[in-house]
Parts: structure tokens; sequence; C-alpha cells
């Protein structure tokens, strides 16, 4: 995920806590969503929330997207 601002990303997630907070909340969607997918009981009993945590995970990723480039204009 954006291998353009890998510096930028790195240095953001040691020093603005506003970045951190969104790229955490994305890793652990992500975790979470690969869980409940590879659980076949849950991923069908639960498809609508799994739905909701992917449309929330790519707002996220829409969102660290705009901060890191309003970021990198920055530098």
């Amino acid at each position: 995920m954006f291998h353009e601002h890998r510096d930028l990303i790195s240095k953001l997630k040691s020093t603005d806590l506003y970045f951190q907070k969104m790229f955490d909340e994305h890793n652990k969607l992500d975790i979470e969503i690969n869980k409940l997918e590879n659980d076949v009981v849950k991923s069908v009993s639960r498809e609508d929330e799994i739905d909701e945590m992917k449309r929330h995970k790519l707002a996220l990723k829409e969102q660290i997207g705009r901060y890191l480039d309003e970021k990198s204009k920055d530098q």
C-alpha cells in the first residue's frame, strides 16, 4: 500500500498520532477481515459485517492516501 510514500509512512508512523491511528485501524481491520473470511462458518454468518468492515477499510485507505499526498507536498 502506497509504496511511493514508504519513507513518509515510516516517518509519520513515529511522529504523527493522527496518521498512526488511521494506519493502525486500517491494519486491524485487515487482520480481522482476513480472520473472518478464512473461517467458513463465520464468513457466511457475518457476511454483512465483513462487507461493512471492507467499506470502512477502503474509506480509511482513501483517507490515508489523501493525507500522504498532502504531507508529501509539505516536504
